[in-house]
């Protein structure tokens, strides 16, 4: 899946907690969620050069709240963990566990979650 297939299938499966994300998918959404979270941290220092707080960059992350977590949990089913591990998260320790478990390859044939990962949206 390339970088743009992987942003319209996020945010076109954005409440979809359901089914498998191959790990290009995930981590071209990462990439997508980083660089428009610079932009949109630039383009507030440009229009709002007084204000120490973020808002057009917040909004941004606001948006991206859901697909993230829809993501995030397509792609823990992936390698046949629930999505509930996310709560990890909240954790310091938790952070480091799911990026091991987000480069770990796909399953291969299907799971307690369904089929493959489609590679292309």
């Amino acid at each position: 899946m390339n970088f743009q297939d992987a942003v319209k299938s996020g945010f076109k499966n954005y409440i979809n907690f359901t089914g498998r994300a191959a790990r290009s998918e995930f981590w071209y959404w990462v990439l997508f969620s980083v660089i428009g979270g610079i932009l949109f941290a630039s383009a507030d220092a440009v229009v709002f050069p007084e204000n120490d707080q973020s808002p057009l960059a917040s909004i941004f992350h606001l948006a991206l709240l859901l697909p993230s977590l829809a993501i995030g949990a397509r792609r823990l089913h992936d390698i046949d963990r629930t999505g509930w591990w996310q709560l990890l998260e909240l954790t310091i320790v938790g952070i480091f566990v799911l990026i091991y478990w987000w480069v770990q390859p796909s399953q291969p044939g299907a799971n307690r979650f369904g089929g493959p990962a489609p590679t292309s949206a």
